[in-house]
C-alpha cells in the first residue's frame, strides 16, 4: 500500500501513521474478504458484453468438456437460454418450450451432451423437467406440461427447483420451489422412481423449499433446504438421511450447493445477504458440523440465486437474479 501525500501537506509522522491505518481500516471494511485469505478473484472481463443479459439471470451451468457456459434467464420476449464461451464471448441463444427456467444442468457422457432445465412456469410448458440438445432441441419432458402435481405422483411436479444428472443417467430432482411438493426424487436413466424422500415440514428429512441439489463422489446427495435454513444429506443408493447442517445459516438459508473441482469445499449461495459461503466438505464418513472456511460478500441487491463450478478450471459462476448478470470468480 502506497500513500501519495504532497510535501506541502505538513503532515507529521504521527499524522502519517494515523492516515495510513485509517486507509488500511477502510480497505479492510470494503474488501469482500474482510481480512480473510482470498480464495477467489472476480473476472471482470466475463462476459465480454454483459448487454446480452436482458432478463432475470436465474441459473447457470458449465459444460467443462466443451468449455461452454449456459445461462437461464426469465422475462417476456427474452431468450431463455444464452450460451457463452469459457472466455466470455456470446455464442448463441434459444427459447424453445422454456417458459420460466429455474435450474439448469449440463450432462456430458461418453457419447453426447445434453442440457437439463427445470421449468417453474404456470403456463403450458411449466411444472416440468426437460432435456435439450446443446442447440436447444427438446429431447425429453418429465412431468405433465402445464399441470401442477401433488406429492402422491412421482413424475408430477409442482415448480421443480433444480436437477442433477449423473453420468450413469441417474437423475436427482428437488421438487418444490414454493409449490405443494417438498421432496427429493431419484430416477433411473429410464425415468423410473428409485426412491423419494421428504414431505413438507421442519423435521428430519422434511423440506421447506428444497432449492438445489448436488452429488459428491462418496455416494452422498446434498440438498439446500432453503426455508429450513439448512443443508440435508442423503445416501444416494438408499435415500437414507445422513445428517444436516444448520449452524452456518442463521443469517440466511442456502439457495445453491455446488462442490469445488477438488471436492474440498462446498460453494453455497445466500441470496438475502448477498453472500457466497465456502464450507469445508467432509470426507467419507460422518457429516459432522458445518465449518465455514471463507465468504465472498457481493454487492447489495445482487441476490445470488444459483451457482455452478467449472470442474476443470475450478471457476465459480454466480447467477445473480437481482443484478441480472452472471459473474465469474476464478480460484487463486
Amino acid at each position: 500500500l502506497i500513500l501519495l501525500i504532497p510535501p506541502s501537506s505538513n503532515l507529521t509522522a504521527k499524522g502519517y501513521l494515523f492516515l495510513y491505518f485509517q486507509v488500511l481500516k477502510a480497505f479492510d471494511y470494503y474488501s469482500p474478504w474482510k481480512g480473510q485469505q482470498q480464495m477467489y478473484k472476480l473476472d471482470i472481463g466475463w462476459p465480454k458484453i454483459p448487454e446480452y443479459f436482458t432478463g432475470q439471470t436465474c441459473c447457470v451451468a458449465v459444460d467443462s468438456l466443451h468449455r461452454l457456459v449456459y445461462v437461464g434467464q426469465r422475462g417476456d420476449n427474452v431468450p431463455k437460454v444464452l450460451v457463452f464461451s469459457e472466455e466470455g464471448y456470446f455464442l448463441y441463444s434459444w427459447n424453445n418450450t422454456v417458459e420460466m427456467p429455474h435450474g439448469i444442468f449440463v450432462l456430458n457422457t461418453a457419447t453426447d451432451s445434453s442440457v437439463w432445465i427445470t421449468d417453474v412456469g404456470t403456463g403450458k410448458y411449466g411444472h416440468t423437467v426437460k432435456q435439450y440438445s446443446p442447440s436447444g432441441k427438446l429431447l425429453q419432458v418429465l412431468g405433465t406440461p402445464g399441470n401442477a402435481g401433488s406429492s402422491l405422483i412421482p413424475l408430477q411436479f409442482d415448480q421443480p427447483a433444480e436437477v442433477f444428472v449423473e453420468e450413469s443417467g441417474d437423475i436427482y430432482i428437488v421438487d418444490g420451489d414454493g409449490g405443494m411438493n417438498n421432496r427429493l426424487l431419484k430416477l433411473s436413466n429410464d425415468y423410473k422412481e428409485i426412491w423419494l424422500a421428504g414431505t413438507n415440514g421442519t423435521g428430519i428429512g422434511q423440506f421447506k423449499i428444497p432449492h438445489s441439489v448436488t452429488v459428491d463422489p462418496f455416494g452422498r446427495v446434498w440438498v439446500a433446504d432453503r426455508d429450513n435454513k439448512r443443508i440435508q444429506v442423503f445416501d444416494k443408493v438408499t435415500g437414507e438421511w445422513l445428517g444436516s447442517w444448520s449452524s452456518c445459516f442463521s443469517e440466511d438459508g442456502p439457495y445453491s450447493v455446488r462442490f469445488t473441482a477438488n471436492y474440498k469445499y462446498l460453494i453455497v449461495a445466500q441470496l438475502n445477504i448477498n453472500r457466497l459461503a465456502i464450507l469445508a466438505a467432509p470426507p467419507v464418513g460422518s457429516i459432522g458440523d458445518c465449518i465455514m472456511v471463507n465468504t465472498v460478500q457481493l454487492a447489495d441487491e445482487t441476490k445470488p440465486h444459483l451457482v455452478d463450478v467449472d470442474m476443470k478450471s475450478g471457476a465459480v459462476y454466480v447467477a445473480e437474479i437481482g443484478a441480472q448478470q452472471v459473474q465469474k470468480y476464478v480460484p487463486l
